[in-house]
């Protein structure tokens, strides 16, 4: 996470809810761009002189101003984006072109703009240049918030393919429904009022990728800025409360290949949890007043929740801040038999009904 500027006033940002015109819209323009606005950052990025490269899901950027206009660049990528003022949708921008847009059709007053990118972005980074004011808009400091939530996981995590109403949808399908802003971790941290990170690739897992897939597994992955694992990821005002971790699902929902490293099914549930293990020792050296929480489904037969459950046991022996939830009873019925949003739903509920029996949680930092 990136914030510049000083907190939002509370005062403000319950006024602002109330200054959006009826129809504002975002549209590509010729004008050019003014004062940059300081601008809030969720998730992983890495500065660069056009703005923002970014690669983890999940990723959105806020700013306040005052005023009926804002100026918003898009950098290159293949992205879709959804642009809300003041927490109202405008539009969702679909692999818009890099360059300049205007949201414009505001009342006069103060606002706050945010761009949540809500596909995934596995091939390539994407880069977003930032909002800048008009000689119209004047600039206010971004919103801030007390908590933090960091998401770690694969495609449950995302939100793959989770605005699908089929199962069986082309690469293409997926892509266009994919949306992390509306899934799991965006609903768990809107009910909590708390900044997040979306730390997750479909189709990794702990020691073993989707059907045996030749790709970097998550954990060595994740320390990284980007998917190129040249930049650690570092921010100083990065500490969450609270990690939730859901692995595993690529581990072991489908069988073992020949010439996989495993000769038996016993020998991956070894290595899963000597790796998950070490993985959340390592997660909590970095965050060690965050609280960490596992959860799994039930696919597989029960041999997901089974390892993660037997991880958690032997973290918390070790005196690890480490809970399981296990959640059952999902629909799968959206891309390939992934969560759908009101799968995604229904998992924020079962965290949720969980960390409201946890007194102090958001109190540490």
């Amino acid at each position: 996470m990136m914030r510049t500027g000083f907190a939002l006033p509370l005062a403000m940002l319950l006024a602002a809810s109330a200054s959006v015109a009826a129809t504002p819209t975002v549209s590509p323009t010729a004008v050019a761009v003014g004062t940059p606005l300081a601008v809030h950052v969720g998730g992983r990025v890495e500065r660069i002189a056009t703005g923002y490269r970014r690669q983890w899901p999940g990723t959105y950027f806020e700013a306040a101003f005052r005023g009926r206009e804002v100026l918003m660049k898009l950098g290159a990528g293949d992205v879709i984006l959804r642009v809300t003022v003041d927490g109202r949708p405008i539009a969702p921008l679909v692999k818009p072109g890099p360059g300049v847009y205007r949201i414009h059709g505001l009342a006069a007053g103060d606002h706050i703009v945010r761009a949540d990118v809500a596909s995934e972005s596995q091939a390539a980074p994407t880069v977003f240049g930032g909002f800048y004011a008009t000689p119209r808009t004047r600039g206010l400091a971004p919103p801030a918030r007390a908590r933090q939530i960091e998401f770690i996981g694969d495609s449950h995590t995302v939100g793959y393919g989770n605005r699908a109403t089929k199962r069986d949808c082309t690469e293409a399908e997926v892509w266009a429904t994919t949306d992390t802003s509306q899934a799991m971790p965006a609903q768990l941290a809107r009910h909590y009022d708390a900044d997040y990170q979306v730390n997750a690739i479909s189709g990794r897992g702990i020691v073993r990728n989707y059907d045996g897939m030749a790709a970097t597994t998550l954990p060595a992955a994740y320390p990284f800025t980007l998917f190129d694992r040249r930049a650690r990821y570092r921010d100083p005002a990065w500490h969450p409360q609270l990690i939730v971790i859901a692995l595993g699902t690529n581990d072991f929902t489908t069988p073992l290949r020949p010439g996989e490293p495993w000769p038996s099914r016993a020998a991956l549930h070894a290595d899963f949890e000597r790796t998950y293990i070490y993985f959340v020792h390592r997660i909590h050296a970095d965050d060690p007043g965050g609280r960490i929480l596992l959860w799994a489904t039930d696919m597989a037969g029960g041999e997901i929740a089974a390892e993660v459950a037997k991880v958690a046991d032997h973290l918390a022996a070790e005196g690890e801040p480490v809970a399981f939830v296990p959640v059952r009873g999902l629909a799968f019925d959206a891309c390939h038999a992934h969560p759908s949003i009101a799968d995604d739903g229904k998992i924020a509920s079962a965290i949720t009904a969980y960390l409201d029996g946890q007194p102090g949680l958001w109190a540490q930092r």
